[in-house]
């Protein structure tokens, strides 16, 4: 009788694990597919691009580097950025 507790335990588990695979499959790889498109648009941003930031400031980049991005926004008018405020690029798909 020993090993009819033993799987007993297992199938109390069992409701449990199908609960965090569905978890898994339904919340975190759909944000982990997210998060590396947006890491790959960050990384392939160039000036020229037209932006648009979190804020929702609307700009061309006319200067970046690792961190920062450069957004002209009007003429004679330019602002800095961080490179993670770049909510998307103008004309992506999305």
């Amino acid at each position: 009788m020993p090993n009819a507790g033993g799987a007993s335990g297992l199938l109390n588990l069992l409701p449990m694990i199908i609960v965090f695979g569905a978890f898994w499959f339904l919340l975190v790889m759909p944000q982990r597919k997210q998060q590396k498109e947006r890491n790959e648009m960050l990384s392939n941003l160039k000036k020229g691009d037209k932006i648009i930031t979190i804020g929702g400031m609307h700009g061309e980049i006319v200067d970046l580097d690792d961190d920062e991005v450069r957004l002209r926004i009007s003429d004679k008018v330019e602002v800095k950025f961080n490179r993670s405020a770049v909510a998307k690029v103008k004309g992506e798909k999305k």
